[in-house]
């Protein structure tokens, strides 16, 4: 890592300082891509169906070409996977990324050469946003123990009603020698990398992060903290188990990477579950028998795998005077944790410090399988510089939501505080395409929007009008963690069976030596917040709909949900809960151990 931070670190300061420049050009960026977009792509079947070869400016391309939903594309994705060639993208489709399907049918989106290496752009200049956010922290530490202040920073966020942003923790990794630098450390990480199968014109495909990493495996390999070869292991709690082992022998680590704060927490729980095996077997040097790991992938670990018994006197009396095992613990000189920010993040943040102190966060990217869409710029901040040179975007108002013909605004146009709905351009082959997410506009940097995912469109829960969204939910249970002092594993809002108007039933889970003293009060807060964070909810409460009903769920509810959601399909690396559902069934058959009316 020593050899390879300096690498890595000019290359992605260029990559940052490159894509500072162009945020000085919204406009003249914004055209450019798409126009060099639409000349590679005209000859394609859809390109020629569009007419993108006639297509000369922007006002062309957004009167002639329609917004269209995933199922337009389904057919040509179809025929793509079976092997057909420049159909939606002129060059060979290398792979095919799935999406979470965590809010419906899982969508196909084609891969290819010349998509991935337009992705490699915003990835780069993140790190490049992050490295120096981090170097910024240590120097501004040390001007303020030599009297200093911290200068200016080059982007403006809006000031919201009620308070004021407030202190960020963070950590800063020590010093080498008294320069003003530091190690960044290898990355924790316990993404499969297990393709999910072949389609029948011979592509892989699997979730967006399998092909990202196995596409640029010699980028990750001397990064990673562990073989690269760990993450081959096909059983979930295995592969986490075997990547920690390497990890604890490595003293080298400073960042933990997964793609959701949820996974995060999963890997900081088996953590503390096999603390005790864990320092056993570092100090035999061997895997413990009940791991399942194919022979042959064994023998190759275990054969890198080196006993390390200095390393395991040191864990074992962290875990005699604390008790348990921590990242914080484990890894005192931890820098960096990096993972997805925005929408319901900040819930599981709130169980963060218990495990990493005041490590900060970084979000990195904001993206999924059809394309990046924004890029993270400094630590423990939600929000991400629009990515002008991955995708062409325009933006639908509030308003338009429910229209045939939605109005769009390009970012140029967007203002801060308001709510859009995105469309999405990009070299995957897709046009104007509604990715589903609705984002909110934070501010401004230099003359790019700086956006925010909020919640999935069509993620409502309504008894009757009142659209409660996921991010109304999380606010909700943010501020009753607080208020209550209570860890929750997780939670999910659903509605009554067999009701008309139904209620709200608030199923929660506690975390371990938890529990909740006064439901009744609890309940009521949650009424009065809701209706807080949204106001239509009051109304109807006040007229039509039913108290709600507060469940508390059985230990290890919520577990059965994920293996519920795995067996369904979706990925390992990109499993969610969502935090509202209208499906009356995604909660069934689980144990409700209290049942709460007001």
């Amino acid at each position: 890592m020593d050899l390879i931070f300096p690498v890595l670190r000019a290359i992605t300061r260029r990559a940052k300082n490159d894509f500072i420049r162009k945020t000085q050009q919204l406009e003249a960026v914004q055209e450019r891509f798409l126009l060099e977009m639409l000349r590679s792509h005209e000859e394609t079947e859809l390109g020629k169906k569009f007419g993108l070869g006639k297509i000369t400016t922007v006002e062309q391309f957004r009167d002639r070409v329609p917004i269209l939903p995933y199922s337009s594309y389904d057919p040509y994705t179809e025929r793509i996977a079976k092997g057909e060639q420049n159909i939606l993208n002129p060059d060979p489709v290398i792979y095919v990324s799935l999406t979470s399907g965590s809010t419906g049918k899982r969508k196909r989106i084609p891969v290819t050469r010349r998509y991935q290496k337009n992705l490699a752009k915003p990835n780069l200049a993140a790190f490049g946003f992050a490295i120096e956010a981090l170097e910024k922290r240590a120097k501004d530490t040390l001007r303020h123990h030599e009297g200093g202040t911290e200068g200016e920073r080059p982007y403006h966020l809006p000031s919201y009603e009620g308070g004021t942003e407030g202190e960020r923790p963070y950590h800063l990794p020590p010093y080498e020698g008294g320069k003003r630098s530091f190690k960044l450390g290898k990355v924790l990480n316990t993404n499969s990398i297990n393709i999910q199968g072949i389609t029948d014109g011979g592509i892989n495909y699997g979730p967006v992060t399998v092909g990202s990493i196995r596409s640029n495996h010699l980028m990750y390999r001397p990064l990673l903290a562990m073989p690269y070869d760990c993450l081959k292991i096909a059983d979930s709690v295995s592969r986490h188990y075997v990547c920690l082992l390497f990890a604890l022998g490595n003293s080298a680590v400073g960042q933990i990477a997964n793609n959701f704060p949820m996974l995060i927490l999963r890997t900081c729980g088996y953590l503390e579950k096999y603390a005790a095996g864990l320092v056993a077997d570092l100090r035999r040097g061997a895997i413990a028998d009940w791991v399942k790991i194919a022979p042959e992938l064994r023998s190759q670990l275990e054969q890198r795998l080196q006993a390390n018994p200095q390393c395991a006197d040191r864990l074992e009396k962290i875990l005699d005077s604390h008790g348990k095992l921590t990242p914080k613990l484990a890894w005192p000189d931890l820098a960096l944790v990096l993972t997805a920010m925005g929408g319901t993040s900040d819930f599981y943040f709130q169980r963060f410090p218990d495990y990493f102190g005041d490590t900060p966060i970084f979000g990195g990217v904001y993206g999924s399988a059809e394309g990046t869409f924004g890029i993270g710029y400094d630590l423990n901040q939600e929000g991400n510089i629009l990515s002008i040179e991955s995708g062409f975007y325009e933006f639908i108002p509030e308003e338009d939501w429910d229209k045939d013909n939605p109005t769009t605004l390009l970012p140029t146009e967007v203002k801060i505080g308001q709510r859009y709905r995105m469309l999405v351009t990009s070299y995957s082959g897709i046009y104007r395409y509604d990715i589903g997410d609705v984002v909110e506009i934070l501010g401004f940097y230099e003359q790019t929007p700086i956006i925010v995912f909020r919640h999935r469109r069509g993620g409502l829960l309504s008894a009757t009008t009142e659209k409660t969204t996921e991010f109304h939910a999380t606010q909700v249970m943010q501020v009753l963690s607080q208020e209550f002092n209570l860890d929750l594993d997780d939670f999910c809002i659903t509605l009554s069976d067999n009701e008309f108007p139904s209620r709200y039933l608030v199923n929660i889970e506690l975390t371990d030596r938890q529990t909740l003293d006064d439901p009744q009060k609890f309940l009521q807060r949650f009424e009065y917040w809701l209706g807080e964070f949204n106001n239509p909810y009051t109304t109807v409460r006040s007229s039509e709909v039913p108290p709600p009903r507060l469940q508390i769920l059985a230990p290890g509810s919520f577990a059965i949900v994920r293996q519920r959601q795995l067996n369904k399909g979706m990925s390992d690396g990109h499993l969610k809960i969502p935090h509202i559902s209208e499906d009356r069934g995604f909660l069934q058959g689980l144990d409700v151990v209290h049942k709460i009316e007001l």
